[in-house]
């Protein structure tokens, strides 16, 4: 593994980790309020990425249903492996970048919109 040059410690090497439901930001130094509300102005940004996952994969999924798909058949003409389908339908979407959801959606012939408010 790689040393630090400025420590000569391996570059992955971590003096503090932040225990998971932690807030990351006032581990930081962040005044107590404004960490709580930057957790909470980052918690709702990844939940509405989440729920744009979600929605695309659950389109894609509904369309393998309606044209009684294999994963194989699908992955044929969604352009990805099988295994990538079969990520897709056990909902493994922390595997999968929104970019490719709309790319694949787009390939089942539908079509996407992303409305900005």
């Amino acid at each position: 593994m790689k040393k630090s040059h400025l420590t000569g410690e391996d570059d992955l090497a971590s003096s503090h980790i932040t225990p998971a439901g932690g807030n990351v930001f006032a581990d930081l130094g962040f005044p107590p309020q404004q960490a709580k509300a930057m957790l909470e102005d980052a918690d709702a940004r990844i939940a509405k990425s989440q729920k744009l996952k979600r929605d695309a994969a659950t389109a894609i999924a509904q369309w393998m249903q309606s044209e009684k798909l294999t994963q194989m058949a699908a992955s044929e003409i969604l352009e990805v492996s099988r295994p990538r389908i079969s990520d897709l339908v056990n909902a493994k979407l922390g595997r999968f970048s929104l970019d490719t959801l709309v790319a694949m959606l787009l390939r089942t012939g539908k079509s996407a919109e992303l409305v900005i408010h």
